[in-house]
C-alpha cells in the first residue's frame, strides 16, 4: 500500500492523528516529506509520533554509534513533519543478546539515551522509552522487556524531553502484570500504545518469552481493544489519576479496518469518560 493511500484511510476512522514508522517512508529529504505532511494536514491530521526502533544493546561501539546516527535521522524527521505543540520519537533497548550481560546492556542503552537527548531538546522532539517485546526486524527479544530492568534504565535518565511510553500489552507478553508497571511511570508516561492481545492455542506465555527468531512470534494475535485480556478501566483510572493527556496510539488493524475502526471508538469513549473534563 502507497503511504498517500494508508493516510486516506486512517482518516476515516476518526483518529486525530497517525504514528508514523522509518520503514513507511521512501526517502528523507524536506519534498518528500513535505508531501506527506501535506497529505496528512490535508486529511485533518497530524503526525505526533514515530515509532523508531534503535538498537543500543549491540557490543560493538561502532554498532552503537551507527544507532545513534539514524535516531537523530529520526529526530530531524519529526522535527519536520511533526507538530510544533509535541512530536516524539520512540526509543527502545534493543535486542537480548547472550553475549551482553545485563549490567553492560543497562549502560548501553542509558549511554546511548543521554547522547540523543541534548539533540532531541534542541529540535524539540521527546524521546520516549517503551516496555516493549520485540521489533519485527529483530532475532532476539527486548533488552530492556521485564520490569526491573526497564525501570531500572528510566531511574538513569531524567530530562523533560524523556518519558515513557506505556503499552500495557507487551507487559503481559512478559509475564507481568501491566498496573503493575503503571503504578511505577504512571507519572511519566507521555505516551502510548493501546492494544489487546491473545494467545494462539497451541503456545505459552513462557515460550513466547523465549523467543528468538527474526521478526515477530506468530504466537500473538492482536484484537480490538477493549476485547481481550487489559484492563482498560483500571489502566485509564490510574492515568486519569496523574492527569494524563498524551496521544494514545492504537496498535490494531492486523483484521482489518473494521476492527480498527472498533477501536478506536473504543478508546474515544474511555477517553470522554475518564479524561474529558465536564
Amino acid at each position: 500500500m502507497e503511504l498517500t493511500d494508508w493516510i486516506e484511510k486512517a482518516a476515516t476512522l476518526g483518529a486525530d492523528g497517525i504514528e508514523m514508522y522509518p520503514l513507511f517512508l521512501r526517502q528523507f529529504d524536506e519534498s518528500y516529506l513535505k508531501a506527506v505532511a501535506d497529505k496528512v494536514t490535508e486529511n485533518r491530521m497530524t503526525i505526533p509520533m514515530m515509532c523508531s526502533s534503535p538498537d543500543f544493546t549491540h557490543p560493538d561501539p561502532a554498532f552503537r554509534a551507527k544507532q545513534i546516527i539514524q535516531m537523530k535521522r529520526m529526530i530531524d524527521v519529526m522535527a519536520y513533519i511533526g507538530p510544533e505543540d509535541f512530536r516524539s520519537c520512540r526509543v527502545l533497548s534493543g535486542q537480548r543478546r547472550k553475549e551482553v550481560s545485563r549490567a553492560e546492556g543497562i549502560r548501553f542503552t542509558i549511554e546511548a539515551i543521554r547522547e540523543l537527548l541534548p539533540y532531541a531538546e534542541e529540535k524539540r522532539v521527546h524521546l520516549v522509552m517503551e516496555n516493549h517485546y520485540k521489533d519485527g526486524f529483530w532475532v532476539y527479544p527486548e533488552f530492556a522487556q521485564f520490569m526491573d530492568v526497564f525501570l531500572e534504565i528510566i531511574a538513569e535518565i531524567s530530562s523533560p524531553w524523556f518519558g515513557i511510553n506505556y503499552d500495557p500489552s507487551n507487559a503481559l507478553v512478559a509475564g507481568e502484570d501491566p498496573l503493575a508497571l503503571l503504578e511505577q511511570v504512571s507519572s511519566r508516561v507521555v505516551t502510548m500504545h493501546a492494544s489487546d492481545r491473545y494467545l494462539k492455542d497451541g503456545f505459552s506465555w513462557d515460550a513466547l518469552k523465549q523467543h528468538e527468531t527474526a521478526g515477530y512470534s506468530d504466537a500473538l494475535a492482536h484484537g480490538v481493544i477493549g476485547q481481550g485480556m487489559n484492563d482498560y478501566d483500571a489502566i485509564f483510572k490510574q492515568l486519569a489519576s496523574v492527569n494524563f493527556d498524551g496521544w494514545i496510539s492504537v496498535e490494531d488493524g492486523l483484521n482489518g479496518l473494521d476492527e480498527m475502526r472498533l477501536s478506536v471508538t473504543f478508546l474515544r469513549q474511555f477517553i470522554d469518560k475518564y479524561f474529558t473534563s465536564e
